[in-house]
């Protein structure tokens, strides 16, 4: 069994992903998008549009495709296309024609002519801070405001006050979008009463709800199929525009549909990472103690107030141990595309702050970085009873302190030629979550098994960590595992979000192999079996009794059944009244920044994970550096440049930077490998997002160390440090 099961097939291209699928009859949609940023549509002439060749259809919100509000439990309102003539930012599609070929579609589509009643837009974070409103509770896991002090302190202000030693400053991060590798897109097929939509999606359950809900259908009549998904990240977590319009076209037109958003599409007619202001305020003991620790946060959002980035409730709520605790969230709704869960959502951009103010404040005490934070370690979230299932920090930063040099790392860097050299470290915590999930089990009488569950695998390897799991719970060879995924007519696997996959479905899957082992069981000693009446047993994929032994599918075949199924299913417990859950790390870099130049080069990153069991090493591995990529990524290349209009002055793939391979060098991960049974009966954590978080830092760390200059924003640029 390869590593990867689904690697020959992505290599190959033999991968079929959602616009990969083709259908007698189909046709071709192209989304319209706005070109203001705030304001109403006050018409839309599509009179070329309709009579240009191979035109179909042409929708408008003045002649809209039939589609519904939709509301979900797990994220609430999810925006759907052409429901209103309201323009709320730059590339907000409003428009979508659908002819015989893509050329058609592209082409008629530049023929619409719309004129807006234009309106005042707040574009800029800055402008917006004064007139910032507190994040409404929901939208981050606490109230907007916490303060935790302790016994005889008044307020956050009066432990600063008696802190010997106080670091107070403010950090920046810039917005960002998923990109992922495949553009959102769809291809539906509408059969008399029935819907089936292939498109890449983080769970092919919710997609399949959200539809259902916007075309009016019962939910058995919508089926999502998502077996491969080129990168989500979260960005593919609601349902699409592409899909909604596709959808309901398909239904209009009576003939498959497929539509796909341009590359530079995707910067804008998607949601993405919100920017942010944080001012961190650390107060200490001159033994590097913490005090105090006071975390201001101000994000964008846009004006509908999707999605809150919890940046201090990320992470100054559960990081150190600090004797007082002040935390606040405030939100700027501006007037550019709808802001969302993205990889460690929260954790990535807080961690630049926080990990930050922590190097600012070792400086400050003359205490080496690690020092300090090994000072400071939490044995549960302040203001928490419920101490952490699991943490072994001290002993990632022992092994990468090892592994990485750090001792000969000096506190004012040192040069190598016309380079200079420098050190950074900082902390990665991302939480342990699991999400309800449903697996089938089924044994088959040629003794090959079924693993199946609805849940997506955007590249994080599920495929293969549900075979490999599978294998172990019925104690047979991984290669006669066959998993299938992506398919909402499976059992509901969830979402593939939040670093909950494995531990969702691992444990779902141990679930119902011992209910599938107990079935078999009991059908191997029912009268008229095989071993009628007799004690049985289960291991090695073999039924046990009285001196004599069968395979399970042996058993299946003398009673004449071609298979055996059981649905397991897990969700989160009475092990949340007990403990607090995450996974930890510690990340490394040193950066190279040329002394004439000023070009900042990343030449040596380390992370060491405390990840709970680790399924399938070279998965993990994968996902950790590809994570670490990321910090890299938000601490050198990647953000929007936003003009004052709200047009995105970088929304493509040649102004909107990411490191390339030149960028990165080899990347060591390693493991502290203790299995976590209390969080799951698996044992394993989620690494998915836990890789991003506390590079960008550990980089802007490694940056000062080499130079001096502390720069308090990301992504740092070559004038940032002239």
């Amino acid at each position: 069994m390869p590593a990867r099961l689904d690697a020959p097939l992505k290599v190959t291209g033999d991968a079929k992903y959602g616009v990969d699928h083709n259908f007698p009859g189909m046709v071709y949609g192209y989304v319209v998008v706005s070109t203001i940023a705030h304001g109403e549509i006050a018409s839309m002439d599509v009179t070329a549009a309709k009579s240009a060749p191979g035109v179909l259809g042409v929708y408008s919100p003045f002649d809209p495709l039939a589609l519904n509000p939709v509301t979900t439990p797990m994220f609430g309102e999810t925006w759907v296309p052409l429901r209103e003539k309201k323009v709320d930012h730059v590339g907000q599609p409003i428009g979508f024609v659908v002819a015989e070929t893509f050329e058609q579609a592209r082409d008629a589509a530049m023929l619409v002519e719309v004129s807006y009643r234009e309106l005042p837009a707040l574009t800029s974070l800055e402008d917006g801070l004064d007139t910032a409103v507190e994040a409404a509770p929901g939208h981050v896991d606490a109230p907007p405001s916490l303060t935790v002090l302790e016994d005889g302190v008044a307020s956050i202000e009066d432990a600063f006050a008696a802190s010997p030693v106080v670091v107070d400053a403010t950090y920046r991060t810039a917005p960002q979008n998923h990109t992922p590798m495949e553009p959102h897109s769809a291809v539906a097929v509408w059969e008399p009463g029935e819907l089936t939509v292939y498109s890449g999606n983080q769970g092919a359950h919710l997609q399949a709800a959200e539809l259902a809900m916007a075309l009016g259908l019962e939910p058995s009549a919508v089926r999502a199929v998502n077996p491969f998904v080129g990168g989500a990240f979260g960005g593919k977590g609601r349902t699409s525009a592409p899909a909604f319009l596709a959808a309901a076209a398909s239904r209009a037109l009576g003939r498959p549909v497929k539509a796909s958003l341009t590359r530079e599409q995707v910067f804008t007619a998607t949601a993405g990472r919100a920017a942010t202001v944080q001012r961190i305020t650390l107060g200490a003991e001159w033994d590097g103690t913490l005090v105090a620790l006071r975390h201001e946060s101000w994000c964008s959002t846009d004006i509908a107030r999707s999605f809150i980035e919890p940046t201090s409730h990320g992470t100054s709520r559960e990081w150190y141990a600090t004797r007082n605790l002040a935390i606040s969230q405030r939100i700027v709704p501006l007037n550019l595309p709808p802001t969302t869960f993205m990889r460690a959502p929260g954790e990535a951009p807080g961690s630049f702050a926080l990990e930050s103010a922590m190097d600012e404040l070792a400086e400050a005490l003359g205490m080496d970085p690690i020092e300090l934070r090994q000072r400071n370690n939490s044995l549960a979230p302040p203001g928490k009873d419920l101490q952490w299932s699991s943490k072994h920090l001290d002993e990632c930063f022992r092994i990468g302190a090892e592994r990485f040099g750090w001792a000969d790392r000096e506190p004012r860097g040192r040069a190598d030629g016309d380079w200079l050299v420098g050190m950074g470290v900082a902390v990665a915590m991302f939480p342990a979550l699991r999400f309800p999930a449903s697996v089938g089990i089924t044994l088959n009488a040629d003794d090959t098994v079924d693993v199946q569950t609805s849940g997506a695998d955007p590249g994080t390897g599920l495929l293969t960590v549900m075979a490999l799991v599978g294998a172990e719970s019925l104690d047979v060879p991984a290669d006669r595992v066959t998993p299938r995924i992506g398919d909402s007519a499976l059992p509901p696997g969830g979402m593939s979000g939040g670093s909950t996959a494995t531990a969702s479905a691992g444990t779902a899957i141990m679930a119902g192999a011992a209910q599938v082992i107990d079935e078999l069981l009991a059908l191997a000693s029912a009268p008229g079996a095989p071993f009628a009446g007799e004690e049985v047993s289960y291991a090695d994929g073999r039924v046990h009794g009285d001196g004599r032994t069968m395979t399970f599918g042996e058993v299946l075949r003398a009673v004449g059944r071609p298979g055996l199924t059981a649905v397991g299913s897990s969700a989160p417990g009475e092990e949340m009244t007990k403990h607090s859950f995450s996974s930890f790390g510690a990340q490394f870099a040193e950066v190279r920044v040329h002394r004439l130049t000023r070009e900042a080069r990343v030449s040596r990153m380390l992370g060491v994970f405390d990840g709970g069991r680790i399924i399938n090493d070279q998965a993990a591995r994968s996902q950790l550096k590809g994570g670490m990529i990321w910090g890299v990524s938000a601490a050198l290349h990647e953000g929007f440049e936003v003009e004052s209009s709200g047009r995105f002055a970088n929304a493509d793939l040649a102004g909107y930077l990411i490191p390339v391979n030149a960028d990165i060098p080899d990347i060591d991960v390693q493991f502290v490998e203790y299995p976590d049974t209390l969080h799951n009966d698996l044992g394993a954590r989620g690494l998915g997002e836990i890789g991003t978080v506390g590079v960008a830092a550990a980089v802007a760390n490694a940056v000062h160390n080499a130079t001096g200059i502390r720069v308090r924003h990301i992504p740092i640029r070559i004038e940032d440090l002239l």
